[in-house]
């Protein structure tokens, strides 16, 4: 999960072992002190078993929570193509009390530089805890949105798949706009998600409204209606 014009440079090239331990955490800890001794040889696997694990860890505790990201894509039906990850969306409110959960649990959590989010480390994945989507907090209202479903047998909230691309489309910048990367997030949930919503929400910007140009010319959406015109009445 990014923010604009982020790609998360220091865990990309470092890994977590570069970031700052919490408050409470004794530092980062070797790969062979992993929660799990015997890793999933695939790795779209392995993040599936971070995703299950800290999502039960969080539901245990009744932390409020939606899994995000390419986790939550497949969740809805996308397929187990994963990314590097696991995101969680979490309230800002509540990020000390997670943190402590995680810890407890065995997991090292940290402070990266970035303002918006935790990184936790679990069965050898990253992990991103994130209370704010393209710099909008995460609210009680969006996590009340999310459906609860089964992530590899595991039942889970899951962020909806509006609130997924609203999140993806709002980050996209002069400086961070890969099409290519949310376009077969686009055309995988393109029946679930609310286009007429995510148009008033975020088709006034430019890059969005390129990008639903282009899923209009792709037919995986239809062309947007003519704007709504006045009332006789109403230009009197």
């Amino acid at each position: 999960m990014k923010q604009p014009a982020d790609d998360h440079a220091t865990g990309r090239r470092g890994g977590v072992f570069e970031l700052r331990p919490a408050a409470g955490d004794r530092g980062p800890a070797a790969r062979s002190e992993a929660t799990g001794e015997d890793l999933p040889l695939d790795r779209n696997q392995a993040i599936l078993q971070a995703a299950k694990q800290v999502g039960s860890t969080l539901k245990k505790a009744e932390h409020p929570f939606a899994l995000a990201g390419s986790v939550a894509v497949y969740a809805h039906g996308g397929t187990q193509n994963l990314q590097h990850d696991v995101d969680f969306c979490i309230r800002p409110e509540d990020a000390d009390a997670v943190a402590a959960t995680l810890r407890e649990a065995g997991l090292t959590v940290y402070t990266p530089p970035e303002d918006w989010l935790l990184k936790a480390d679990c069965l050898g994945q990253q992990v991103d805890l994130i209370f704010e989507l393209a710099h909008e907090p995460v609210t009680t209202a969006l996590l009340a949105r999310a459906q609860d479903l089964s992530v590899d047998s595991v039942l889970m909230p899951v962020l909806a798949p509006t609130d997924l691309l609203r999140g993806l489309l709002a980050a996209f910048s002069e400086h961070h706009c890969d099409f290519g990367a949310v376009l077969p997030i686009a055309r995988t949930l393109r029946e679930k998600i609310d286009w007429a919503a995510l148009r008033r929400d975020c088709g006034d910007a430019p890059m969005p409204a390129a990008f639903f140009f282009i899923l209009e010319r792709l037919e995986i959406i239809p062309p947007a209606g003519p704007p709504a015109t006045a009332s006789k009445e109403g230009r009197r």
